[in-house]
C-alpha cells in the first residue's frame, strides 16, 4: 500500500514543534499589542488579478494559482500586503486613523526551495496606514526590534538596515537621470551586494552603457554607511528636495536614538528593496554574523492602495517570516523548550474507582486544569511513573480504600508528601494548591 509524503517544501508540526512555533507567535503578539496594534486575519484565496495588479503578470509563475469551479482565476496568498491594502480601502472612511494593524499568517510561494525559505511559510505583518510622517517608520522600526528583543536577542544578535528610495530618486535626478533610466540603476543597486558589477547589465541592455563618472558616484552613495556621510555626500548639490529629505532622516534617527534604539540601526543605501512599489524609506534586519537571508524587510508604499483601486493613504509596513527567525534562535541557542505539562494525574485502582474518578475529573477540567489519567487499567507504580513524566504536580489517588472510606488521596508529586480529603472538597484543596500552595 502507497505511503504519503507532504509536498516539497511544506511542512508538518508535530506537538513540540508546534509548541515552539505557538511560542514564537504568543511573544509576536504580545509585542505588537503593547505597540497598540490590532489583529485581522483575511481570506487565503485571492483574486489572482489583486498580486497582478500589484506586482505584474510575471508574479504569476511564483504562485499556486488556478482556476477554481466557479471559473476564477484565483492564487493562494503570497503575501499580505495587497490584501490588507484592500480591506483598509474597503473600509477606509470607517476607520479611525493612524491604523495600526498587524496579523500573523501562513502564505504560499512556487519558489525554489533553500534555507530559510520554503514554499509555504508564516509571516508576522505589521502595517500602519494614515501617518505620513516618520512617526510611523519609527513606530514600526521599533516594533521590529522588540519583536527580536523579546527572545533575549540583542544588538549583537542583528541589526536593522535603514535606506531611501525617496533619496536615491532625488539623487540620481540630481545626477541628470530622467525615472526610467533612475529605475534601472535602482534595481543594478538592489542586485549589486549579490552580483558586483554584472549588476549593471540590465540597464546596459536597455539605455547602453552607464557614464563611467555617473557610475562611480552612483556606487560610491550605495556605500555610504552613517548620516554624516551622507549629509557631506549630498551637501554641494542644489535643489530643496535632498535638503528636506535629510531632515526627515534626521528626526527618525533621533526618534529611534531617543527610544534607545540607535545601535540596532545603521544607515545602508545598498538596501533599496527590489518591490517597485515602495516609495521612501526601506528597511531590512539582518543577523549580525551574516549566515542567514534577511531576517525582515519592510518600508513605504504610499501608493499602493491607489494602485488598487482605492483612494491613495500613506502606508509603512514590514514582513517578518517564522522560518528565518526559527534559524537564528537555534543559532543562538534560544530555541525554546515548550511543554504543557498536565497539572493533575488521576490515578486509578479500577472500574469501579474509575467510575467513581470521572465526575471529579471532569470538574477540574472545567475549571481549566490539565487533567490526565490512564485510559486502561494499569499498576499503581506504572501509574505514578506516568503521573512523574507528565510533570503534573499532583496525583489524585482513587483506590479501592480510598472509594470505601468516600475520600481521595491527594500526593504532592514534588513535596512528596500525602493527604486525605474527602471527595466533595477535592476541587476546593486543588484549587488552593494552585492558587498558592505551590512554589
Amino acid at each position: 500500500m502507497a505511503q504519503f509524503q507532504s509536498l516539497p517544501g511544506f511542512r508538518e508540526f508535530y506537538p513540540d514543534a508546534l509548541a515552539r512555533r505557538n511560542h514564537i507567535f504568543r511573544l509576536w503578539r504580545q509585542t505588537a499589542g503593547a505597540y497598540g496594534f490590532q489583529e485581522y486575519d483575511a481570506p487565503v484565496l485571492e483574486p489572482l488579478d489583486l498580486y497582478k495588479t500589484k506586482s505584474g503578470d510575471e508574479i504569476e509563475s511564483q504562485l499556486f494559482s488556478f482556476t477554481d469551479k466557479g471559473g476564477r482565476e484565483v492564487a493562494l496568498r503570497p503575501e499580505m500586503t495587497p490584501t490588507v491594502c484592500r480591506l483598509v480601502g474597503e473600509k477606509a472612511n470607517a476607520l479611525k486613523r493612524p491604523i495600526k494593524w498587524f496579523s500573523i499568517a501562513e502564505f504560499y510561494r512556487y519558489e525554489r526551495m533553500q534555507k530559510g525559505r520554503g514554499r509555504c511559510f508564516f509571516q508576522l505583518n505589521a502595517d500602519i496606514f494614515g501617518e505620513a510622517g516618520v512617526e510611523a517608520e519609527t513606530e514600526l522600526i521599533a516594533l521590529l526590534i522588540q519583536c527580536f528583543g523579546a527572545f533575549g536577542l540583542t544588538a549583537e544578535d542583528f541589526y536593522v538596515r535603514l535606506s531611501d528610495r525617496n533619496l536615491w530618486f532625488y539623487y540620481l535626478e540630481a545626477l541628470g537621470l530622467d525615472e526610467p533610466r533612475s529605475r534601472a540603476v535602482l534595481s543594478a543597486v538592489d542586485r549589486h551586494e549579490k552580483m558586483g558589477d554584472d549588476a549593471f547589465k540590465d540597464y546596459t541592455d536597455q539605455f547602453g552603457a552607464l557614464d563611467s563618472g555617473l557610475k562611480t558616484k552612483v556606487l560610491a552613495f550605495l556605500q555610504i554607511k552613517s548620516l554624516a556621510t551622507l549629509e557631506a555626500a549630498v551637501s554641494s548639490i542644489p535643489g530643496e528636495k535632498l535638503g528636506a529629505r535629510l531632515a526627515d532622516w534626521r528626526k527618525l534617527l533621533g526618534n529611534l536614538t531617543a527610544m534607545s534604539l540607535g545601535k540596532f540601526v545603521e544607515v545602508d543605501l545598498g538596501v533599496v528593496r527590489g518591490l517597485a512599489y515602495y516609495t521612501g524609506f526601506v528597511f531590512e534586519a539582518f543577523d549580525r554574523k551574516g549566515e542567514l537571508r534577511a531576517l525582515a524587510g519592510g518600508g513605504r508604499y504610499d501608493s499602493l492602495i491607489g494602485k488598487l483601486g482605492y483612494n491613495d493613504m500613506p502606508a509603512v509596513g514590514f514582513g517578518m517570516g517564522d522560518m528565518t527567525f526559527g534559524l537564528l534562535l537555534e543559532q543562538r541557542g534560544l530555541t525554546p523548550t515548550v511543554t504543557q505539562p498536565t497539572d493533575v494525574y488521576v490515578v486509578i485502582g479500577g472500574e469501579a474507582e474509575r467510575q467513581a474518578a470521572f465526575a471529579d475529573i471532569q470538574s477540574l477540567r472545567s475549571d481549566g486544569y490539565r487533567v490526565d489519567y490512564p485510559l486502561k487499567d494499569l499498576a499503581f507504580g506504572k501509574q505514578f511513573k506516568a503521573a512523574g513524566e507528565s510533570g503534573a504536580k499532583l496525583a489524585l489517588v482513587y483506590g479501592g480504600e480510598e472509594l470505601a472510606k468516600g475520600v481521595v488521596r491527594i500526593r504532592d508529586l514534588a513535596a512528596r508528601t500525602e493527604m486525605e480529603v474527602p471527595r466533595d472538597q477535592v476541587s476546593v484543596v486543588v484549587r488552593d494548591f494552585f492558587s498558592g500552595g505551590a512554589e
